[in-house]
């Protein structure tokens, strides 16, 4: 058990981004990011991510659309920092925006913002967003310089990059992952020091969880591709269930009863 304790509720959002991965590899309608954020609403999320990215390799602009109409939800709308999606952005009007960075080339996205060296551009970026009622949360690694930038371009969250720890753990780089996990926890602290509110994720699984869903500044986990690809051998609803029950348990075995 720690002394500290927790700010909030835990929540989960599900991505389902990699839902429409697996339609776009076919053509067609089928799976549908739509249903599969009705059935993660159904099991328990307590929001639905969702990444446009500019090449629309995965989610669509008619998937943003939908999910906009049918959800009852919080939509998370993830995003880069461009012209053409913060007007898609003001034209939705989502509960909550993250801008990520973005490259091409890249398979995931392959770590935090680089808010430290863009703070002017992305200050004057985010504050139409914020102006239309979106809470705007910065992407960004668990890095302190990072983390004074995103306060003081008046983002008011982050989302903690958990890609490192996760990696370090499936590599079997016992003593990186301590140090990343610790890494998490400290910058945590910091920022909700500094009045941000802090959520995390990144290549989260069920064995990697625990520790972050311990974290007690941490109020929401955002996590997709590993649930969708277990919900091809346990269906979605029991997987999101099962990362749900397990991020319970995390507060309760670190906060006791009544926390999570």
């Amino acid at each position: 058990m720690t002394d500290r304790k927790p700010l909030g509720r835990l929540r989960l959002g599900v991505n389902i981004d990699h839902v429409a991965t697996v339609r776009n590899a076919r053509g067609g309608d089928t799976p549908d990011p739509i249903r599969a954020a009705k059935l993660a609403e159904a099991a328990g999320a307590d929001g639905v991510t969702a990444h446009l990215r500019e090449d629309r390799r995965h989610i669509t602009d008619k998937d943003i659309d939908g999910l906009v109409q049918t959800l009852s939800v919080p939509l998370n709308f993830e995003m880069a920092a461009t012209d053409e999606m913060q007007a898609i952005a003001l034209r939705h009007r989502p509960h909550a925006v993250c801008i990520v960075p973005e490259k091409r080339q890249e398979r995931t996205t392959e770590g935090g913002l680089e808010v430290a060296r863009e703070e002017n551009r992305l200050a004057h970026f985010i504050a139409p967003l914020a102006d239309a009622g979106c809470r705007v949360s910065i992407f960004i690694a668990a890095d302190q310089r990072q983390i004074e930038a995103a306060a003081r371009i008046g983002a008011p969250v982050i989302e903690l990059h958990t890609g490192a720890y996760c990696d370090a753990h499936a590599e079997g780089r016992v003593a990186e992952r301590d140090a990343e996990l610790a890494r998490l926890n400290d910058m945590a602290s910091f920022a909700a020091g500094l009045g941000l509110e802090v959520h995390a994720g990144h290549g989260l699984t069920y064995e990697t969880v625990k520790p972050i869903a311990a974290i007690p500044e941490v109020m929401e986990l955002n996590i997709g591709h590993f649930i969708i690809g277990e919900a091809i051998f346990s269906g979605l609803d029991s997987a999101i269930r099962r990362m749900r029950a397990m991020m319970d348990d995390a507060r309760h075995d670190a906060f006791g009863t009544g926390v999570a």
